[in-house]
C-alpha cells in the first residue's frame, strides 16, 4: 500500500511518518510539506536518522495513494484538495469533526465554508464508531483532550448510568506538545517551564465533540471542560465527574469497564489497590497507542470519578489515525501500533 502524509513536518505528521515506516502493509510513503520540500525528513524528525531516506515534496507533487493523512492545522480547510488523489482520507485536523454545522459555527467562530462535507465524514474514534469506519473512505480524527475525556466516561454513558440532568464536569492537564509545532509566547521555554497554567478554564472547542459523541443517539448533555498546561511535553490526563442515576459499588464499576473494553486491543484498565501505579498515568504513554483508563468511587454519594490517560500525539492523533486506517482497510488493528511505552 502507498500511503501519504500531508503537513508531515508537524510533530503528528513525524508521528505518522514514524508508524508508517514500521507498518508490515505500506511499502510506499510520501512526505508532504510546503517549507521543507526538498529536504531530508530527517531534518524535521532527527529520531528518523538512518531509518528513512525520504525527502519531504511540495503538496503538488503528493501523487495518488491509496491511504492520504492530512496533519494541516485546524481550520485550514483543505481537504477538498486532495480527495481525487486518493482512495481513504483521514484529516486529524478539526476541520470535519462535527456533524451540525451550527456546532462549528459556534465553537470555533465563523461558519463552516463546506458544511456539507461534514457528515461525508467518520468520526475515528475505533472505540466509538469501529463498524462505520470498517470501509469508510472519509475518516476525521478526534481532538486529544475529547479522545481522552469520551474513553473516561464511554462505558458510563453506554450502561446507562449517568444522571443527564447534571452537568459533567472533566478537567484535562496537557503537555505542551499540544499547542503544535509552530512556537509561540506561551510555548517559550521560561515561559513554559515549570507551569501549572489554567490554559483554557471555560470554552475549550473540544467540548463540542465531547457532547456530540457522548450523546449516543440520545438527549443532550453538557459537558463543562477546563484544560490546564502542566509541565509535560507528551500526554493527556482527562479526570471527570459524573453523577451516576443509582447507587454504585466497585464491583459493578468494574463490570460496566470489562464490559466495554474487555475486547478493546488499546484500551487498558487501571485501578490498583497499592502503588504508584494505582491510576492512569501519562509518563508511561509517551509513544504509544494506548489510553489507560480508571475510575473511582466516591464514598459520600453517587460521585464516579473516570480517568483516562493518554499520549496526545499518539492514541489523540497519529495513532489513533493509524488505528482507524487499519480498521478502514481490513488490516489487523494493532498493525504497527506494537510500542508499549518505556518504564521508568
Amino acid at each position: 500500500m502507498k500511503a501519504g502524509v500531508v503537513g508531515a513536518a508537524g510533530y503528528a505528521g513525524g508521528e505518522l511518518l514514524r508508524l508508517l515506516l514500521g507498518h508490515p502493509n505500506v511499502d510506499e510513503i510520501v512526505a508532504g510539506s510546503e517549507s521543507l520540500a526538498g529536504r531530508p525528513v530527517s531534518s524535521a524528525h532527527p529520531n528518523l536518522r538512518k531509518r528513512t531516506t525520504l525527502t519531504f515534496v511540495h503538496y503538488e507533487d503528493v501523487g495518488r495513494c491509496d491511504v492520504l493523512f492530512l496533519a494541516l492545522p485546524n481550520g485550514a480547510h483543505r481537504a477538498h484538495e486532495f480527495e481525487d488523489r486518493t482512495t481513504v482520507l483521514i484529516d486529524l485536523s478539526s476541520d470535519h469533526r462535527l456533524r451540525d454545522p451550527a456546532d462549528y459555527d459556534r465553537w470555533y467562530g465563523s461558519p463552516h465554508p463546506r458544511p456539507t462535507l461534514l457528515d461525508r465524514y467518520t468520526y475515528g474514534i475505533p472505540e466509538l464508531h469501529r463498524d462505520e469506519i470498517r470501509g469508510s473512505k472519509r475518516i476525521t480524527g478526534a481532538g486529544c483532550n475529547a479522545t481522552a475525556s469520551i474513553l473516561a466516561l464511554l462505558p458510563l454513558f453506554r450502561a446507562g448510568l449517568v444522571d443527564r440532568s447534571r452537568p459533567i464536569v472533566i478537567e484535562c492537564k496537557v503537555g505542551s506538545s499540544e499547542g503544535g509545532r509552530e512556537p509561540s509566547e506561551d510555548s517559550h521555554h521560561p515561559e513554559r517551564s515549570g507551569v501549572v497554567r489554567s490554559f483554557r478554564p471555560v470554552g475549550h472547542r473540544h467540548t463540542a465533540e465531547i457532547e456530540q459523541e457522548l450523546r449516543l443517539g440520545g438527549q443532550n448533555l453538557r459537558v463543562d471542560l477546563s484544560v490546564t498546561s502542566v509541565e509535560l511535553v507528551r500526554g493527556v490526563l482527562a479526570t471527570a465527574h459524573v453523577y451516576s442515576t443509582t447507587t454504585l459499588d466497585e464491583k459493578a464499576l468494574w463490570k460496566v469497564y470489562r464490559d466495554a473494553y474487555a475486547a478493546e486491543p488499546f484500551v487498558r484498565i487501571v485501578k490498583e489497590r497499592t502503588g504508584i501505579w494505582r491510576y492512569p498515568e501519562p509518563k508511561l504513554l509517551a509513544g504509544t497507542n494506548f489510553a489507560d483508563v480508571g475510575f473511582a468511587l466516591d464514598p459520600r454519594g453517587e460521585r464516579v470519578v473516570a480517568l483516562c490517560a493518554i499520549d496526545n500525539l499518539m492514541k489523540g492523533a497519529a495513532g489513533n489515525g493509524i488505528q482507524a486506517m487499519n480498521v478502514a482497510c481490513g488490516y489487523p488493528e494493532d498493525a504497527g501500533l506494537a510500542f508499549v511505552g518505556l518504564h521508568p
